[in-house]
């Protein structure tokens, strides 16, 4: 297997193409929005932006597999032989694109051996990347300016700031909250970004409540543990990618400083998605 240093420049400008076919939908403002069987929306935009990805890396790489949130339609039974494969999410925050808030991304990580092994977040409306390659830190980009990035250091005895949804159920999140501690939120848009707004230090914890699939934490778990964060399930176990017949994460929280005993903050909990993979 090839070291996925070498992939990270390409993956960049390709993850920026996605992005511009992204931005060239939402500043004309003509997409369609259609209904997935989980309810959740997709648009023009993200087939827009799927395909651009799948053909620039199956063209970069065409011996590594891909799957992607808009083609995944690969078995469990093919797909656990692979030993390393992309992951997209074409477009994390397809809601905030619909509400025009900008907060939106492209998502690409490349998994090898069940490990984020490469994570690129692009910020389409900021023209700003995230990124990290397994033991080789994690940098932020704003334009031409690139910045090494660290998660937070949380020191319990003060108020923690918790990343949210702007369209959020504060409550329920705040019902997994230890009532000894106290936070203040700051709300951002997609999975991703709230994830790198912690990678950076603009946070300290974020903890995901209903539906997402592996392609929403492969990237940005690639570049929270490579600025010394983490993500895990709602039980305090690590999340795992393609070890299951379901791509459902289970709900999950973003951890700026994994040292801090966090079990005396959030109350574990098991997901109805975990008890269907048992």
């Amino acid at each position: 297997m090839t070291d996925p240093l070498v992939y990270l420049a390409d993956v960049k400008n390709i993850a920026k193409q996605a992005g511009q076919a992204i931005l060239d939908i939402y500043h004309a403002g003509d997409f369609a929005v259609f209904e997935k069987s989980d309810d959740s929306p997709v648009t023009t935009a993200d087939f827009a932006a799927n395909e651009v990805l799948m053909k620039a890396l199956a063209k970069l790489t065409p011996n590594i597999p891909i799957l992607s949130e808009e083609a995944c339609d690969v078995s469990f039974r093919e797909r656990r032989k692979w030993q390393q494969y992309w992951l997209l999410d074409p477009m994390d925050g397809t809601q905030e694109f619909v509400s025009r808030s900008g907060d939106f991304a492209v998502n690409v990580a490349l998994i090898i051996a069940g490990v984020p092994s490469l994570g690129v977040v692009y910020w389409p409306t900021q023209d700003t990347w995230y990124y990290a390659v397994k033991d080789q830190g994690a940098f932020k980009q704003v334009g031409d300016k690139i910045t090494r990035i660290y998660a937070n250091q949380v020191n319990l005895t003060k108020p923690f700031r918790m990343a949210v949804s702007r369209v959020q159920d504060h409550a329920k999140v705040a019902q997994y909250i230890k009532g000894q501690h106290s936070y203040k939120t700051i709300a951002l848009g997609s999975c991703s970004l709230k994830s790198c707004l912690i990678a950076e230090g603009g946070a300290d914890c974020y903890l995901r409540l209903g539906p997402t699939g592996e392609w929403d934490t492969g990237a940005c778990h690639c570049i929270l543990r490579e600025a010394g964060g983490d993500i895990i399930d709602s039980e305090f176990a690590e999340l795992s990618y393609n070890q299951r017949e379901t791509l459902s994460n289970p709900d999950f929280f973003v951890l700026g400083d994994p040292s801090v005993n966090w079990q005396s903050v959030i109350i574990p909990h098991k997901t109805e998605r975990m008890l269907d993979d048992e």
